[in-house]
């Protein structure tokens, strides 16, 4: 199994200060309120919904509307099914059993409608949580619930607080990464060689612009000037792969109506990218050959059905979710493993465990087994951080706030570098917070941590090994099939529009790159 590479730091992440802020700004107003009220004793179901302004960065406003507001709903209602499972039983066997299918039912849940960052951890971590709150009862459900709204909705309105400044914001920085990635596709010159460099350019730009387009589908039918970026940054993209560059529209030379020509070399693309990051008027492409401009505007024709496409494909994901079945069935099986061999060790709080577990869980072995190392890895020295921060946090309720506001917006700059380095603070404040419900003895705390952690990457792997996908290797023979099919159809479509005599004109030279990229595909995944 891999080691080195599961514990590769990679480049800082170009917008890791916007959820960062987010969490903190949420977190902050939750906390300072519960400590003028005197109650901070309440954090934790405060702080249930004020997590939620974590998610959705990547997303326009308006999606972004929609999702926190399914985020803050499904935070709530597994923070509820927790809470009242609290109150109803004693039993921690059962308790654990609980917050192992919720911690499944998250999983799935986030990976069906594909979220994002930070996925099915937090919910987890705050419903397995609560599953375990000491002398809960009924009566008290519906107010802790409601602090929960509470926070929910401070949640919804930092996450949507940026979009009064820069409603564009989100489409600006996809649009800019897809130029940015062009760029760096381009200057590497021999973009159509077989070396590694140019494969992993030609794949960075390929990615980069496809998640540009689905966050300008989800826009509706504004940004008509990103998607013309978009598109010429495509056009660049398909020229450098067919092994030429679009001479007929490089730099120099005014054309009719005071535009300057140019668009496809890196200093343009990348320059295009700066300014959109900055905030400034968004960029005008210059006109180009003829051919190339009836190609792009066949395209942009063509988005709103694209869009109707995407909307279906997400209906049809939540159609079948019956088919998340195994994640839900394998999460669950190794959070509840893992609670339940905390709970006969005599561990105090065996959700560290499930939790634990629940996180580990990846999309085959191998990933999971990265997880795993960066987990423990990560927790370990979050262990030693924390001995050496719980001095100074327990000055007093302001030092505590301080130091878990600390962690949380470190956490958020670390992770984009690796899953490791961001447990190495994510876990100091998961233990920090259980501090606002009374201090406890430090070298319980650690151990508990530190032992509940290798318990749950232990459970999360020995589920993962013995429940695999079976049906893995028969859906990439589906996929391979599929992808034939779409071959001979993109050839056959091409061939009859090219043998009429009113059709536009046809973007040759992306068809033959994906032409050439689907058989490469083909013949790399047949092999």
């Amino acid at each position: 199994m891999p080691v080195r590479a599961a514990l590769r730091l990679a480049p800082l992440g170009d917008i890791w200060h916007k959820p960062a802020l987010s969490g903190v700004a949420a977190l902050a107003v939750v906390l300072v309120t519960l400590l003028l009220a005197g109650r901070l004793d309440l954090t934790l179901y405060a702080s249930a919904g004020a997590m939620c302004a974590l998610y959705g960065h990547g997303l326009p406003y308006a999606a972004r509307a929609k999702a926190l507001g399914w985020v803050v709903a499904g935070m709530l209602a597994g923070t509820t099914v927790a809470l009242v499972t609290a109150a109803l039983t004693e039993s921690v066997a059962v308790r654990v059993a609980v917050a192992a299918v919720l911690a499944g039912v998250h999983k799935a849940a986030c990976d069906a409608s594909r979220i994002g960052p930070p996925g099915n951890v937090v919910l987890t971590f705050v419903a397995a949580s609560a599953a375990f709150v000491p002398g809960e009862r009924l009566a008290d459900v519906p107010v802790h619930v409601g602090l929960g709204v509470l926070g929910g909705v401070v949640a919804w309105v930092v996450g949507m607080a940026p979009g009064v400044v820069r409603p564009d914001g989100p489409e600006r920085v996809a649009v800019a990464r897809a130029l940015e990635a062009t760029a760096r596709l381009v200057r590497a010159g021999g973009c159509s060689a077989g070396d590694e460099d140019a494969r992993q350019a030609r794949h960075a730009a390929a990615t980069a612009v496809n998640a540009a387009w689905q966050t300008l589908l989800r826009s509706g039918d504004r940004r008509e000037g990103l998607r013309r970026l978009l598109v010429r940054a495509e056009s660049a993209a398909a020229a450098c792969a067919g092994g030429r560059v679009l001479d007929e529209c490089a730099p120099g030379g005014r054309v009719p109506g005071g535009r300057v020509r140019g668009g496809a070399d890196a200093g343009t693309l990348a320059g295009w990218a700066h300014e959109l990051r900055k905030g400034r008027p968004v960029p005008e492409p210059p006109i180009c050959d003829a051919r190339t401009e009836a190609a792009e505007r066949a395209e942009l024709s063509g988005i709103a059905a694209e869009r109707d496409a995407a909307t279906a494909g997400a209906a049809a994901r939540w159609a079948f979710l019956a088919r998340w079945w195994r994640v839900v069935a394998t999460v669950a099986a190794g959070a509840a493993l893992a609670g339940w061999v905390s709970m006969a060790l005599g561990v105090g709080r065996p959700y560290w465990a499930v939790v634990t577990a629940a996180a580990v869980f990846a999309a085959n072995t191998t990933m999971s087994w990265s997880r795993a190392l960066q987990r423990v890895l990560g927790n370990l020295l979050g262990v030693a951080l924390f001995t050496a921060l719980v001095p100074l946090t327990r000055w007093g309720a302001v030092a505590l706030i301080v130091a878990v506001l600390v962690m949380q917006f470190v956490t958020e700059a670390a992770i984009t570098r690796n899953y490791w380095l961001g447990s190495v603070f994510v876990a100091p404040m998961a233990m920090l917070m259980t501090e606002f419900a009374g201090a406890e003895p430090v070298s319980a705390l650690v151990a508990d941590r530190w032992l509940d952690t290798c318990l749950g990457a232990a459970a999360g792997l020995l589920a993962c090994v013995l429940l695999p996908d079976r049906r893995a290797a028969d859906r990439v023979r589906d996929g391979l099939e599929r992808l034939r099919g779409a071959l001979v159809e993109l050839r056959e479509a091409a061939d009859l529009a090219a043998g009429e005599w009113w059709s536009a004109a046809l973007p040759q030279e992306r068809i033959a790159a994906a032409e050439r990229a689907g058989h490469h595909r083909l013949a790399e995944l047949t092999a």
